[in-house]
Formats: C-alpha cells, sequence, structure tokens
C-alpha cells in the first residue's frame, strides 16, 4: 500500500517514512525522522528531526511531536497533545544541548489536550487520560488522570478498564471483558499472561 501525502503537507528531503502512511493537510515532517509503516498524521501535525515512530501509529490533529521523542509501535496521540523537550525553558538561555528523552512504549493513549513532560517513559498499553499531564513515569497498563496525573486505575491492552486494586500484596486477576485476556497484578506491576 503506498504512501499518501497531501499536497500542501511538506516532507523534507531525507525523511524516511514506511509504506501505507497517511500524510494530511498542513503537516511537516523533518528531514532526520525515521517513522514506520501505516502511520497517520492528521491536520497541522509536526515531526521534528530526532524523531523515531514506530509502526501502525496514529497521531490526530495539532500535535507536534519534538527532537528527542520516541513513539513505539500501535501509539495513539490524542488531538493536541503536547510533547515537551525541555523541562526549564527560557526564550533567553538556548538549552537545545539539554533535551530530555521522552519514551511512549507499544500500544499507549495519550489523550486529547494531555502533556507528556520531557525526561518520562509511558508504559505499554498505558492510558493517558484527556487533559492529563505527565510529568513522572507511567507503569505499563496503567490509567492515569488529572493534573499533575495520577493512576486510578488500570487498562487492558484492548482499551478497557480492568476490575483491580491499584496494588495487592497477592496477586489478583482479572481478564479483559472485550477479548478474554487474562492479566496479573503483583504488588504495583499488572503483566498480561500469554496463552
Amino acid at each position: 500500500m503506498p504512501t499518501t501525502i497531501h499536497p500542501s503537507a511538506i516532507v523534507d528531503d531525507g525523511a524516511r517514512l514506511g509504506d501505507g502512511c497517511r500524510v494530511w493537510h498542513f503537516v511537516h515532517i523533518s528531514a532526520g525522522a525515521r517513522i514506520g509503516a501505516k502511520c497517520s498524521f492528521g491536520q497541522n501535525v509536526f515531526v521534528g528531526n530526532d524523531v523515531t515512530i514506530g509502526d501502525n501509529v496514529k497521531i490526530q490533529n495539532n500535535v507536534s511531536v519534538y527532537d528527542a521523542v520516541t513513539l513505539e509501535d500501535d501509539v495513539f496521540c490524542g488531538p493536541s497533545m503536547v510533547f515537551t523537550n525541555v523541562y526549564n525553558p527560557r526564550s533567553a538561555v538556548t538549552r537545545k544541548d539539554e533535551y530530555r528523552r521522552t519514551l511512549v512504549k507499544r500500544g499507549a493513549t495519550l489523550g486529547a489536550n494531555s502533556t507528556i513532560v520531557c525526561g518520562t517513559t509511558v508504559g505499554r498499553f498505558a492510558f493517558v487520560g484527556a487533559g492529563a499531564v505527565i510529568n513522572r513515569d507511567v507503569p505499563d497498563f496503567a490509567l492515569m488522570v488529572g493534573v499533575p496525573a495520577r493512576q486510578i486505575g488500570w487498562m487492558s491492552r484492548f482499551g478497557e478498564r480492568l476490575e483491580l486494586p491499584l496494588a495487592s500484596e497477592q496477586p489478583v486477576e482479572a481478564v479483559c471483558p472485550h477479548t478474554g485476556d487474562r492479566y496479573v497484578l503483583s504488588g504495583q506491576q499488572l503483566q498480561l499472561i500469554e496463552s
């Protein structure tokens, strides 16, 4: 499946896009970007030079993926969510050598208008609610909401809330109501039981 690029989009020479990508109106992809297959870039998206994006990533309208951000496969970036790359920016102080790297792991969802403060890792299949501000690492499968974000539960990889406490001294199981996938919570760590 060929990549489609809207005539209003700018893809700088040197940018690498995999097969089957869709690049919509007024997108700008910088020369150093490395992008996998089957990704979608909504209207007015910007992708910086030092950015790596995996396969099947969906970036909705008005998102800027700045330098030092890595998005693994199947990440969803909701409309107008925000990445940063400098922790303490000042207009009069150059800090391009102080970028903090941000990693969003496979299958994570970053809700509309959420903010991911640089230097954090968002775990696999984590779910960041709309408007939340992430200022520390997020565990795999965690459901995060608020400002600053706090964990209020666990999500299956399908995106269904699991009936589990935030932590358990003894292993506790839950089943995704949609897929039947089984999960085990031990301490403050949730794991998918592969069949």
